[in-house]
């Protein structure tokens, strides 16, 4: 990789970044109005025709169907559970703690690639995933009086995402990005309509969590500006899945992946200007905490092969 291509890479991640956080301010705007199924519903249905565009782009209808493709579902099912945890946060949390508890999923991937692939793990990378999981228990306070137990859902989504990460690492390079993302909409698609479908009469929605209201309140006929916003998710769906995989098509994971921490810079600057949201001084210390352990992960040098070893010695 050249110097010129990791920096184009830095900039197409850095752009991926800034336009999923778009996505964070839309729905938790929306939270308090409307049930997440039907935004689910809206946007998975907005981002096919710019999926499709992208599988006959990268691979054709043949990518879409081949012995890959239960494995792409698979996928796509975890990924569900992932990013319906996350957006279930949004309406209890502040946008900035939500992402930095998410970027636990670091912490997550390291610790599956261990006990899924047999992965080896240096001695540095555990204490930086040790320092990350105790950043995480700062901002969640279980025990506490502060605690919201509404705090766990990015938790969960770092960890089922860490689990997409090895069942993508499984598929190896098989199957193309534009595939994978095609199938996960698609579960997104069935499954939010699912929701709606036994969730939709709203009787459990009043006077509960706003996490659970997002959950089960009924359909509601939305404004033209609402409308434009869920279906907006769907195009910032797919314009950040472009620029993406471009920044990780381009240059090495190794050399962009730091800066998906810019997410925290967005949830921070949306939360504040959206809704006067700014973290306390205990969320701090953790999203320090959980960010230098995610930055140690990325950049602690993996251990010596064994032969290497054996040869010191």
């Amino acid at each position: 990789m050249t110097r010129r291509s990791t920096l184009s890479g830095i900039l197409f991640l850095l752009a991926g970044i800034a336009v999923f956080s778009v996505q964070d301010l839309i729905l938790k705007r929306l939270s308090g109005d409307y049930p997440l199924h039907q935004a689910m519903v809206l946007r998975s249905a907005t981002a096919i025709p710019f999926l499709l565009m992208l599988v006959h782009r990268s691979g054709g209808w043949p990518s879409l169907f081949n012995r890959g493709t239960r494995w792409m579902i698979a996928r796509g099912l975890v990924m569900f559970l992932a990013y319906t945890a996350y957006y279930l946060a949004l309406p209890a949390l502040p946008i900035a703690t939500t992402v930095s508890l998410y970027f636990s999923a670091p912490l997550f991937i390291t610790v599956l690639s261990v006990l899924l692939l047999g992965e080896k793990v240096s001695g540095l990378r555990w204490l930086a995933v040790l320092a990350g999981f105790a950043g995480v228990l700062v901002m969640v306070r279980p025990g506490r009086e502060l605690f919201e137990w509404a705090a766990l859902l990015p938790v969960i989504s770092g960890m089922a995402y860490g689990l997409s990460m090895i069942v993508a690492r499984l598929m190896g390079e098989s199957q193309t990005a534009a595939a994978q993302a095609f199938w996960g909409n698609a579960v997104f698609l069935c499954l939010a309509a699912a929701m709606a479908l036994t969730l939709g009469d709203g009787e459990l929605a009043a006077g509960a969590h706003p996490s659970l209201a997002f959950l089960m309140r009924p359909w509601v006929m939305p404004t033209g500006l609402d409308l434009a916003l869920m279906m907006g998710c769907g195009v910032i769906a797919a314009a950040g899945l472009v620029l993406l995989t471009q920044a990780y098509r381009i240059a090495e994971a190794n050399a962009v992946a730091p800066f998906e921490y810019s997410a925290m810079i967005w949830g921070l600057l949306w939360g504040w200007l959206a809704f006067g949201d700014w973290p306390v001084a205990l969320d701090w210390a953790g999203i320090a905490i959980i960010t230098g352990a995610g930055l140690a992960v990325v950049y602690a040098p993996a251990p010596a092969p064994t032969a290497a070893r054996d040869a010191a010695s």
